[in-house]
C-alpha cells in the first residue's frame, strides 16, 4: 500500500463539511434569486408591470451582479474566505428582505391605500404604480446583487483551499448543486407562502434563512493550516499536488494582481467568454420559466410550482455526474484542462435539444400536458449548464495560482452577469414585440429559445481557439 492510500485511509474528512456549507449557501442564494420570478404574474398584475418592465427589473440585477462581481472576488481575497463571505450572505440576505417593503413604498408614493387600490387602479395613475414600483424593486435587487455577486468567489476559494486539484471539479459540482436545490425548493414552497401570507412575507422567510446559515458558518469554518478538527494527513492530502506551496504563499504577501495584468492573459478572457454566452441562458430559465408557462400555458402561480420543481430536478444531476465527467478522460492520462474541455464540448451539444421545446410542447395531440415536454428539455439543458458550469470554474484552478483565483473569478462573472443582463432586457423586449405584432409571445420565446440551445458550442468554440492546450500562469 502506497503512502497515499495510507493517507486516504486513516484521514479526516472536514473538507467535506466545508463543501456542505458551501452547498448550503448556493441554495439560499438561489432561492433569494428567484423569489422574484415565482410572483412575478402577481407583481404584474399588481403593479402593472409590461415583460419589458419586468425585463429591466431582472436584467438591472443582472448588470449589478456583473459590476459587483468586478470586485467581489479582490474583496474575498482580501477580506480571507471566513468574513468576507459572512460579509456576503449578510447584505444579500438583508436585501432579500428589503424586497418586501417594495409595495409600501409605492403605496405612499402614489398615495393609494393598499394593494386592492394599486391593483385596480385605472387612468394616468398606472403609470406612476408601475415606474415607482420598479424603481424600488430595482433598488432592492440591486443590494442582493451586491451581497450575491460574493457567493461563487468565496466557494471556489474556500474549495481551491480544501480540496487538491483532482477533486475539486466534483466538489464545486456538489456546492454548485446547491443552485438546482434552491430552484427546486423555492416554487414548492414561494408560491405557497404567498398565497397563504402575502408576497411580502414570502421575501422576508425567505431572506431570513440566510442568517441561520451565517450561525454555522462563523462557528465551523476554520483554516485549513490551524483547523483541530482536521489531522495532518487530511491536510496533506488537501496538498498533494501543491509542490510549490511554499513558493505560493510568499507570493500572496505581494501586493494583489493588478485588474490590466489579469486582462492580458488569454485564459482569462477564454474563462470570461465562456461565462458571458451561457450565464445568461441559466438565468433566463430561473427568471422567465414560470412567465413562460403563463404566457404559453395559462398556468398561474400554484399551478407552476410541480413543473418548475421537476425541471430543476432533472438539472440536479449535471451538477453532480457533470463535475465528475472529466476524471473519466483525466484518468485515461489526459492533463486535467483537456480532460475538462473535452467534458464539456460533450456537455455542450446537450442544450441543443432546447430547440425542440416550442416545437413539440404545442402538439396538439398532447392536449393540456403539452408543457411536460418543454419542462424536460429545458430541464435537460438545465442539467448541461451546471455541468458546464462546474467545469468551467474549475479551468480557473488549472491554470492560475490560488491568490488569483477570487479575482479571476469575479473577472468571469462580470462577463456572465453582462451577457445575462443583455438577454434579460431583450427578452422582455422581444416578447411584448411578438405580442404586439402577432398576437403571442410564441414567436419570440422561440427565438430566445434557439439563441439558449446554440449559445454552449459558441462558448465553447471561442475558449478552444484562444487556449488550444493547457497553459498554466506562472508569471503572476
Amino acid at each position: 500500500m502506497n503512502t497515499l492510500n495510507k493517507i486516504n485511509e486513516h484521514m479526516t474528512t472536514y473538507r467535506w463539511t466545508i463543501c456542505a456549507l458551501l452547498f448550503f449557501a448556493t441554495t439560499i442564494n438561489y432561492l433569494d434569486r428567484q423569489v422574484l420570478s415565482l410572483l412575478q404574474p402577481m407583481l404584474e398584475e399588481e403593479f402593472h408591470w409590461t415583460d419589458s418592465d419586468y425585463g429591466t427589473i431582472t436584467s438591472v440585477f443582472s448588470l449589478g451582479y456583473a459590476f459587483c462581481m468586478l470586485f467581489a472576488g479582490r474583496f474575498i481575497d482580501k477580506m480571507g474566505t471566513k468574513k468576507g463571505y459572512a460579509i456576503a450572505i449578510a447584505v444579500w440576505s438583508a436585501a432579500a428582505c428589503l424586497h418586501a417593503v417594495c409595495g409600501l413604498i409605492t403605496e405612499q408614493i402614489t398615495g393609494l391605500p393598499d394593494a386592492d387600490a394599486l391593483r385596480n387602479a385605472t387612468g394616468p395613475i398606472v403609470g406612476t404604480i408601475a415606474t415607482t414600483s420598479i424603481i424600488t424593486f430595482v433598488i432592492a435587487r440591486l443590494l442582493l446583487a451586491l451581497g450575491e455577486a460574493g457567493n461563487f468567489p468565496a466557494a471556489i476559494k474556500a474549495t481551491a483551499e480544501y480540496f487538491p486539484k483532482r477533486d475539486r471539479a466534483f466538489a464545486t459540482g456538489i456546492f454548485n448543486s446547491g443552485a438546482n436545490v434552491g430552484a427546486i425548493l423555492a416554487p414548492l414552497t414561494v408560491p405557497f407562502m404567498a398565497d397563504a401570507w402575502g408576497w411580502e412575507m414570502a421575501f422576508i422567510v425567505v431572506g431570513a434563512v440566510g442568517f441561520i446559515w451565517l450561525i454555522f458558518w462563523l462557528m465551523l469554518y476554520k483554516d485549513p493550516k490551524n483547523n483541530p478538527d482536521m489531522n495532518d494527513a487530511e491536510r496533506a492530502y488537501i496538498n498533494q499536488d501543491y509542490a510549490e506551496e511554499k513558493a505560493e504563499e510568499s507570493k500572496a504577501k505581494e501586493p494583489k494582481v493588478p485588474f490590466k495584468q489579469c486582462f492580458k492573459y488569454k485564459q482569462t478572457w477564454a474563462f470570461a467568454f465562456g461565462k458571458f454566452m451561457t450565464d445568461g441562458v441559466w438565468w433566463f430559465f430561473l427568471f422567465w420559466t414560470p412567465a413562460y408557462l403563463k404566457a404559453e400555458y395559462g398556468m398561474q402561480a400554484t399551478e407552476i410550482a410541480l413543473p418548475i420543481g421537476i425541471l430543476y430536478t432533472i438539472t440536479v444531476f449535471g451538477s453532480v455526474f457533470g463535475g465528475k465527467f472529466p476524471t473519466y478522460f483525466i484518468n485515461k492520462g489526459m492533463n486535467p484542462y483537456a480532460g475538462r474541455m473535452k467534458a464539456m464540448f460533450i456537455i455542450a451539444l446537450f442544450p441543443l435539444f432546447i430547440l425542440l421545446a416550442q416545437p413539440l410542447g404545442h402538439l396538439e395531440v398532447l392536449g393540456g400536458y403539452g408543457y411536460w415536454i418543454p419542462i424536460v428539455l429545458i430541464g435537460i439543458g438545465g442539467a448541461a449548464h451546471q455541468a458546464w458550469s462546474a467545469n468551467i470554474f474549475s479551468t480557473i484552478g488549472d491554470m492560475f495560482p490560488k491568490r488569483a483565483i477570487a479575482t479571476i473569478t469575479g473577472i468571469g462573472g462580470m462577463a456572465g452577469g453582462i451577457g445575462s443582463f443583455f438577454i434579460q432586457k431583450g427578452s422582455g423586449m422581444l416578447f411584448d414585440y411578438s405580442f404586439l405584432e402577432w398576437g403571442s409571445k410564441t414567436q419570440g420565446y422561440t427565438i430566445v429559445f434557439s439563441f439558449c440551445a446554440v449559445a454552449y458550442l459558441i462558448g465553447w468554440i471561442v475558449m478552444k481557439f484562444l487556449v488550444p492546450k493547457f497553459k498554466p500562469i506562472t508569471d503572476l
